[in-house]
């Protein structure tokens, strides 16, 4: 029996269809959304990226830039609060920013990470005096568009 040998552009035809193949699964599995300007720190900027681990849950993760410390606020604040409408018009508290030290050094930067067994339609962030509320309150600070 005879054996075919592919020659080397047909390996490498085939390996880029694959690689192809592989990427666009992973990417069809995310989803990456930026956060709308704000009124309250309109220099603030970022995105929240939402992907489906193996067990079916919603990993969540923001990646928020130049975002002021929350005592800097007019009224200041203790903490930011991070939350998420779900696709059965839910509104959960999922965590909170924490402002101290290090998350926001001198460079302003915060990330955030959560897994939910909700899907989120929008993420939104609010400026609290208590970390633990169970409804948003004012002011909101960064918001993004349904997804």
């Amino acid at each position: 029996m005879k054996t075919k040998r592919f020659n080397t552009s047909t390996k490498g035809i085939l390996f880029g269809v694959l690689t192809s193949i592989i990427a666009l699964s992973f990417l069809s599995c995310s989803q990456k959304v930026n956060f709308l300007t704000s009124s309250v720190v309109p220099a603030a900027r970022g995105y929240v990226k939402v992907t489906k681990d193996r067990n079916n849950n919603y990993v969540i993760q923001i990646q928020l830039y130049d975002l002021a410390e929350v005592k800097r606020l007019q009224p200041s604040r203790f903490t930011y609060v991070v939350w998420m409408v779900t696709d059965q018009e839910l509104t959960r508290n999922i965590g909170q920013l924490n402002s101290s030290t290090g998350l926001f050094s001198k460079k302003l930067k915060a990330s955030f990470k959560t897994v939910s067994s909700y899907k989120p339609t929008k993420i939104f962030i609010t400026a609290e005096d208590n970390a633990n509320t169970q409804f948003p309150g004012e002011p909101l600070v960064l918001s993004t568009n349904r997804f």
